[in-house]
């Protein structure tokens, strides 16, 4: 494990585990934070050897706070990488799957960090709100558009006209959560989908993701069905193309290259 300033970093093989590490302030990221954990993901994103990243909270009360006000109020230095909030919110193009393990409070940024995942595991503890409204603000990371495209206009306006608090449980009802578990159980959860999505071809889940997201932005389904991908092509001319039927029909279990 690598700890940095703001984060800690741990690998195990083709798995990128990141912790938001500011618990004094309930993981609340000022610019510094959010510079951090952009290198953090453009490094995922560049290594061939990391196929799938987790990201979580340190400490048992907050995934991530949000934005740091107080930092803001004192008349902190406020800017932001390209890569968004997080150094998620505003990456729009990375096919590597992100698991966004909820340990706690996750509000405003906080929340539009786990929106911009693909997956959200929550502990029964976790807590969901775009509250911006109640200081003056608005969810502008990309809350006020990722959310209504995930759960439906009614549903997600209903949260964010109000402002109010969502358990995880409800979370999952409403469609934004995958899967609800004791706090005690959370990375293990976490883990265990990572896990089941590295026994694909990275290959096919890059291409897979692409197709989603990318076909998601066309009304149109023909279109977004006969589109070229990056990945799909990428996927077509990988050794992973040719390992998979190779695999099934020699009856053992794949050995993937990400390549």
């Amino acid at each position: 494990m690598s700890e940095r300033e703001f984060s800690k970093v741990e690998t195990a093989g083709n798995l990128m585990i990141v912790t938001i590490n500011r618990p004094d302030v309930m993981n609340s990221l000022h610019p510094p934070a959010n510079f951090e954990l952009a290198d953090v993901f453009d490094e995922f994103e560049a290594n061939p050897d990391l196929w799938v990243a987790i990201i979580t909270g340190a400490g048992e009360r907050a995934f991530s706070a949000g934005n740091d006000l107080k930092y803001q109020a004192s008349g902190g230095k406020m800017s932001s990488p390209d890569a968004g909030f997080g150094g998620l919110a505003g990456r729009y193009d990375m096919t590597k799957p992100v698991i966004a393990a909820v340990n706690g409070v996750a509000m405003g940024g906080g929340f539009e960090i786990a929106l911009a995942c693909d997956l959200i595991i929550a502990s029964e503890s976790a807590r969901f709100a775009l509250p911006e409204p109640k200081v003056g603000l608005a969810a502008l990371a990309g809350g006020l558009h990722r959310l209504p495209r995930q759960i439906g206009e009614k549903r997600a306006l209903g949260m964010i006209l109000t402002g109010r608090h969502v358990s995880a449980q409800e979370g999952l009802e409403l469609g934004f959560v995958n899967e609800v578990v004791p706090a005690g159980e959370l990375m293990e959860a976490a883990k265990k989908w990572a896990g089941q999505i590295m026994e694909c071809s990275p290959m096919s889940i890059r291409a897979s993701k692409q197709a989603v997201l990318q076909g998601l932005n066309t009304a149109d389904l023909k279109t977004a069905v006969t589109t070229r991908y990056d990945a799909v092509t990428a996927m077509v001319k990988s050794e992973d193309f040719v390992e998979g039927p190779k695999a099934f029909a020699e009856k053992r279990k794949p050995e993937w290259k990400g390549r």
